[in-house]
């Protein structure tokens, strides 16, 4: 039963966590790593523990796959340069810090390396939720690293703990093959797996079935991955990367409208879910300390957080300078970032649940695996609570300045895309046979929209005159919506119609409502 008691308890923290933290303005994620904390003195949930073939095989395939559909390519091919050294050079010098400080406090080079690797990576999901609301380029360029770097430190460790577990010899040579083989058969399944994807969807005309294969996807990437044992969140990324180019021109509005739906969902739950759980495993990890004391175990706790912090802000203010000392281009200099971005950027590095994948990962019989697990989950907690904490006021105090891009490529989109449509209307009412009364109509409603548009009216705001037009018109047709909807109901509640009738009309209704009210998923 325990099993079943875990779903609900889940699911009850999620919902209520995600509630109270909309109330309480804190991060959801904050919150729900408390509570995963406090559950852990229950009895019942004492034993729960996060199997890391269960974090790496389950949820990491779909949260990084949603992460890589919903980021800009555009976006990370023009800071490419930035993306690789942060989500290569950026680990390996975290892990070597993080290394270097707890060999330094009695842990051997073996196990300080393993720790190393396992706080290397930054965590794409907890990016996404922290670094929201800053400029698309801060935002583009902390996401391509969260989702390239888990590769990076993921070979790291599993070098680690082959040379100190396994008793397997460190060379250059043997690392260098392990890298390219993790990055080259990463990509190379990402891609395999995206053709594959997009010839499947082709032979599909059913949304039901091709979302289907959507769940599947970012699983069949990993697994294809792994089975060479390459990178599977590399595949994963690449894979979504090119279905993001792909999707718009193959996949069908009905088909979309579900499956965005259906990955907001899953997502948030899996999300949630996770930093429970993770909040859990800390609470074990402090039981079952037995390496060292508590005291000096959150010692080491405080010293890896701070080279955790500290590697990537000397990063951010000394890397940027080299490049920019060696590339002079005037196309270089319009990508350089202020020192206040960099700073914002630096406070960005939330580890989360990767880390602690890792860390459950190492063998049992590997000497200080507890005081790894623990530290681990130690440095999660204080890069997730006080980095949360200071991003608010250092944001407030960098005051960056507005990101305007979207809006002036929104209007641009919008003006190109209608006219295009207006001009292509004649030629299109043709080839349809629409009556000459429905393209006179649709003929002036355009006018009077370009006319706006070309002056630069691109705003939704509610005062605007054609907006209250729009809204007066929705309010009535939702207003009919909702009366036929209670005369269905009432045919059934008088055992006039069948319910199978009711819930057929209800659907096409629901439909059209959806259409008009133009609701939108939260965040």
């Amino acid at each position: 039963m325990l099993g079943l008691e875990l779903v609900v308890i889940l699911g009850v923290t999620v919902l209520t966590c995600s509630v109270a933290a909309r109330r309480l303005r804190v991060a959801a994620p904050v919150l729900l790593l408390g509570i995963g904390t406090a559950l852990g003195f229950i009895p019942l949930l004492r034993e729960v523990e996060l199997p890391s073939e269960v974090m790496l095989l389950l949820f990491l395939p779909a949260l990084l796959y949603w992460e890589s559909l919903t980021t800009s390519l555009r976006e990370i091919r023009r800071y490419v340069r930035v993306v690789i050294l942060t989500s290569t050079l950026l680990v390996i010098a975290t892990a070597a810090g993080v290394a270097a400080v707890a060999h330094a406090m009695g842990m051997d080079w073996g196990p300080a390396w393993v720790l190393g690797a396992a706080l290397a990576p930054t965590d794409a999901t907890v990016v996404g939720v922290f670094a929201r609301g800053l400029p698309a380029r801060s935002m583009t360029l902390l996401r391509a690293e969260s989702l390239i770097n888990d590769g990076t430190a993921l070979v790291i460790f599993g070098v680690a703990v082959s040379v100190t577990a396994g008793g397997e010899t460190f060379s250059f040579g043997n690392v260098s093959w392990l890298f390219v083989l993790s990055f080259g058969g990463g990509a190379l399944a990402g891609v395999i797996t995206a053709w594959l994807t997009v010839q499947g969807r082709k032979l599909l005309d059913n949304p039901l079935h091709e979302n289907t294969l959507s769940v599947l996807t970012p699983f069949v990437a990993f697994l294809l991955a792994e089975v060479v044992h390459a990178s599977g969140v590399l595949a994963v990324v690449v894979c979504g990367l090119i279905l993001s180019q792909v999707g718009p021109r193959l996949i069908h509005a009905d088909t979309r409208t579900q499956s965005s739906a259906f990955w907001s969902l899953s997502t948030f739950l899996l999300n949630g879910s996770l930093f429970v759980l993770v909040g859990l495993q800390a609470n074990m990890a402090v039981r079952e300390l037995n390496s060292t004391g508590v005291l000096s175990g959150l010692a080491l706790v405080g010293l890896i957080s701070v080279a955790v912090i500290g590697v990537r802000m000397l990063w951010m203010f000394t890397t940027p300078y080299l490049i920019r000392a060696i590339d002079r281009r005037p196309q270089q200099r319009e990508l350089r970032a202020s020192a206040r971005s960099r700073l914002v950027n630096s406070l960005c590095g939330f580890r989360g649940a990767v880390s602690m994948a890792a860390a459950l990962a190492v063998p049992e019989t590997m000497a200080g695996r507890d005081l790894i697990v623990f530290v681990t989950a130690g440095v999660i907690t204080v890069t997730l609570v006080v980095q949360a904490l200071l991003l608010v006021p250092v944001v407030r105090w960098a005051n960056l300045p507005p990101d305007t891009q979207f809006d002036e490529e929104r209007a641009m989109a919008i003006l190109t895309s209608a006219e295009a449509a207006f001009e292509a209307m004649p030629k299109i009412a043709a080839e349809l046979g629409t009556d000459p009364l429905i393209i006179e109509r649709t003929r002036r409603e355009y006018e009077k929209r370009l006319k706006l548009l070309r002056q630069g009216d691109t705003q939704d705001d509610e005062d605007h005159p054609y907006r209250r037009l729009e809204n007066d018109y929705q309010a009535l047709r939702l207003a009919m919506i909702a009366h036929k909807r209670s005369t269905i109901v009432r045919l059934r509640d008088e055992r006039l119609i069948d319910d199978s009738v009711l819930r057929n009309i209800q659907t096409q209704l629901d439909l059209e409502e959806i259409r008009l009210s133009r609701r939108q998923a939260l965040d």
